[in-house]
């Protein structure tokens, strides 16, 4: 299988301990984080054609990774003040 790009490590880089400890310890930050891991594996399959979408649907779940990036990033934020 091939890199999926967007992964929260790879976005959050300084926070990749904090993130692994959130999702042990934080059941709402490990929603948010399956959740996200979730769409974006359905971006990059859009992406590479292994399954097809519509432009429509690509931009929805390209918001939908938007959205919970910006709910994790605040938690971050927040856990590591």
């Amino acid at each position: 299988m091939t890199h999926t790009p967007h992964e929260l490590a790879e976005e959050f880089p300084e926070h990749a301990d904090l993130i692994h400890k959130l999702k042990t310890e934080d059941a709402h930050f490990a929603k948010l984080a399956d959740a996200y891991h979730e769409v974006n594996r359905d971006i990059h399959r859009v992406e590479t054609r292994v399954e097809a979408a519509s432009d429509e649907r690509e931009e929805e779940l390209r918001k939908q990774r938007m959205h919970l990036k910006d709910e994790i990033a605040a938690l971050l934020a927040k856990a590591a003040a």
